[in-house]
């Protein structure tokens, strides 16, 4: 083969690649990870299962594969949000996305299940990237207090800590309580949130008395 049909034969197998995860999102956006198949996928994607199968030879690849291709999809666009107004409204217009797209929320969260036990082999995989997007948090809450958008007061590590219990917190509660304003809940937890970390941090006081 040619270098120039080596280059086509990549070009294909990349191309193929994105059609397929493309059709793994449409069939997830219409039904749960639980109930999606290679059958599902192959057949939104136009191709019998062994084509399926040649492009991705495990269903844990292509699973991989989808998570980052949507992933992307949502995240990569906001990016900039957060050295240019912060960290806060970056993960606020990750909300907006979600409720946009809620499909994906429910797809992030069935893999949760599989992040936290260790012997499964997508497991590393997978809290490799939870583990980035929360590094990317602490770090981007390191350059607000530097530039005076979060106070001094707040230590990064421990506000990327509440900050993402409060945004996936909330998530996970919209998705089973539909009638709750997503947005509206994560204005008034991060409002009140931050305002605590304007204080200086005072050790817990389990008698409640004296914590007034």
């Amino acid at each position: 083969m040619t270098m120039d049909g080596v280059l086509t034969s990549v070009v294909d197998q990349a191309d193929d690649r994105a059609e397929i995860v493309s059709a793994m999102i449409r069939v997830l956006r219409a039904h749960p990870l639980h109930e999606t198949t290679p059958d599902l996928v192959a057949t939104e994607a136009g191709r019998s299962t062994r084509e399926l199968s040649l492009v991705f030879p495990s269903w844990d690849g292509l699973l991989l594969a989808t998570v980052d291709q949507w992933n992307a999809q949502r995240t990569a666009p906001l990016m900039p949000i957060a050295p240019a107004k912060g960290t806060v409204l970056f993960l606020r217009a990750i909300v907006v996305r979600n409720i946009e797209d809620p499909a994906l929320m429910r797809f992030l969260t069935s893999l949760l299940n599989i992040a936290a036990t260790p012997q499964h082999p997508l497991a590393p995989m997978l809290y490799t990237r939870w583990r980035k997007f929360h590094a990317f948090v602490v770090q981007s809450l390191q350059q607000d207090v530097q530039l005076g958008r979060e106070p001094h007061t707040m230590e990064p590590a421990r506000g990327a800590e509440q900050l993402l219990a409060t945004y996936e917190g909330l998530q996970l509660q919209s998705m089973v309580r539909p009638e709750m304003d997503m947005l509206e809940a994560y204005d008034r937890a991060v409002t009140r949130m931050r305002d605590g970390w304007s204080r200086e941090y005072v050790a817990p006081a389990w008698d409640l008395d004296l914590a007034v």
